[in-house]
């Protein structure tokens, strides 16, 4: 008798892990198979250029000011019409994200009046030292897009008039 109540409760188990063979798994091959991520997701920082390849950042330091984390170090320097890089009167000449002390809050592309910094989709992020996971401007920045020119750009005197473009509500 004493038997009985086991050997039920033992069969009750194999039975669940008999059902169970012939379910579809559940199991992403990560490398190879990348899951997709939520709308509004938080991954790895990005930089932006305009349509030109100028960049969107203006250097300052909006982003750094905002960060909880103290993760984001700017630094900026002038502009001028034979060396360009954006279209205000300064630019980012250091941009640097520690992403051991960032905590992917947002606020830093909240803060940005010309929406340089943008969190992304990828979080394939890991570092065999701590000097790796210290992400510089060149690490961050976009690539130039079909059409645009690298930066530093010769422009015309007097072409950029506003560093801050027209901002447009939210798609989100």
């Amino acid at each position: 008798m004493r038997f009985i109540k086991p050997l039920l409760e033992f069969s009750a188990g194999l039975k669940t892990t008999f059902l169970s063979i012939f379910e579809k798994p559940v199991t992403v091959q990560y490398p190879e198979e990348l899951r997709p991520v939520a709308k509004r997701f938080r991954g790895r920082h990005e930089l932006k250029r305009y349509d030109n390849g100028l960049e969107k950042c203006i250097g300052c330091a909006l982003c750094a000011a905002a960060c909880p984390a103290d993760a984001i170090f700017v630094e900026a320097a002038e502009n001028t019409d034979e060396e360009r890089y954006s279209p205000g009167e300064r630019y980012a000449s250091t941009y640097q994200i520690n992403m051991l002390r960032c905590i992917y809050c947002g606020f830093c592309e909240d803060a940005c009046p010309t929406e340089a910094i943008q969190l992304g989709e990828s979080y394939e992020l890991s570092y065999y030292d701590r000097k790796d996971a210290i992400f510089t401007k060149e690490m961050l920045i976009d690539p130039v897009p079909a059409g645009g020119a690298p930066t530093p750009q010769v422009t015309p005197k007097g072409q950029f008039d506003r560093s801050v473009p027209e901002m447009q509500d939210s798609q989100d």
